[in-house]
């Protein structure tokens, strides 16, 4: 039998508005992500900055699988297609859902999970075998994630726009509160990546 190595990183890695929005608001499904809410990946494409190239390649050379909620997978699958979101890397990708979709790519990177957090989190540690794991999106999951102390660091690439309304990330924590450490600041003209260990 083959020995997996399950000590894998999770990282919860989003874009988000400076008032706290992972979207804005008026999604549809030609707007995923709202109305104007596409200025939260805009940094993704500026190839003027070379250190936003140079953290897009080091994040995805240890990364090993990716976790997503249905909701974000239903309005990403149209742009993703049969390679997910890496493109061509085709990391496999771990869907939480209730049910598995009806129509599904044909030789996808996609596994859908149906039983929990908990077991995508155990099938990704095996496919991941060491590797980072990237939880991305939705809010939700990681509201899921972080209340069952299940995430090791967060990635925020906090974008200077204010929304006002949309989705908000730190929404339904209840009362819980839980204390970060400062890992990596990385100000660009764009946004301002920032990384944080989550302390447990």
């Amino acid at each position: 039998m083959t020995k997996h190595n399950t000590k894998s990183k999770i990282v919860f890695d989003i874009s988000m508005s400076l008032d706290g929005f992972i979207t804005a608001s008026n999604r549809s499904a030609e707007e995923p992500m709202g109305a104007g809410g596409h200025l939260l990946h805009d940094w993704v494409m500026d190839s003027g900055d070379s250190r936003n190239r140079k953290l897009l390649e080091e994040s995805g050379q240890n990364l090993g699988a990716v976790i997503t909620g249905r909701v974000t997978y239903d309005d990403s699958i149209p742009w993703w297609g049969e390679n997910g979101p890496t493109g061509l890397a085709r990391i496999p990708v771990f869907v939480l859902t209730h049910q598995v979709p009806e129509n599904v790519p044909k030789n996808g990177v996609y596994s859908y999970v149906t039983n929990g957090i908990e077991s995508a989190l155990e099938q990704t540690k095996v496919v991941a075998d060491g590797k980072d794991i990237c939880i991305m999106g939705g809010a939700n999951v990681f509201q899921q994630f972080i209340l069952a102390g299940l995430v090791d660091e967060i990635s925020i690439h906090l974008v200077p726009v204010i929304f006002g309304d949309g989705i908000r990330l730190f929404d339904k924590l209840e009362d819980k509160h839980i204390r970060l450490e400062p890992v990596t600041m990385i100000d660009t003209s764009k946004e301002t990546h920032l990384k944080y260990r989550v302390l447990k």
